[in-house]
């Protein structure tokens, strides 16, 4: 029984070192990313976008300049990003967004939103899809994935 115990406090000594070590990190890396926030807002401009294109696609696939993947970590080099191709003014850049930005871009239109160098962080005034138009594409990309699915089971048999 003494053997059950020191292997117990030993398990526990181990995840509460853990446990401290993911609370050091955390809190420095909220600190980094409030002062990239900062940074951002600071370099932020106005800017009015005709929305062209938009996809989800890999960091290293975007349409991005070499030194954006370079400069990246490691660790987000393999997730995918939101890409937004967008005439502003009469040259054509292709930016990033998150995910709720990009969901409610809409294709083909006109938008005024607040852009930090190739990043756009905030939709001022413009066509912004509602919540219900943007259920309905969900139910329709869900039915459409299910159709596709479908179809390449057949198509494997």
């Amino acid at each position: 029984m003494n053997t059950f115990w020191t292997v117990l406090l030993i398990i526990l000594a181990v995840a509460a070192v853990a446990l401290g070590l993911l609370y050091y990190f955390g809190q420095k890396l909220q600190v980094r990313q409030a002062e990239s926030q900062k940074t951002m807002e600071m370099y932020s401009q106005t800017a009015q976008l005709l929305i062209i294109d938009k996809k989800k696609m890999k960091l290293k696939e975007a349409p991005f300049p070499k030194e954006v993947y370079e400069q990246t970590p490691a660790y987000l080099r393999w997730m995918s990003v939101y890409v937004v191709k967008a005439k502003i003014g009469p040259r054509i850049f292709n930016l990033m967004c998150e995910k709720p930005i990009f969901d409610q871009l809409p294709v083909k239109s006109t938008v005024q939103a607040k852009i930090s160098g190739a990043y756009i962080t905030e939709i001022i005034k413009g066509a912004v899809v509602s919540e219900k138009e943007l259920e309905k594409r969900t139910k329709a990309n869900a039915k459409a994935a299910k159709k596709a699915e479908k179809e390449a089971k057949k198509a494997s048999r």
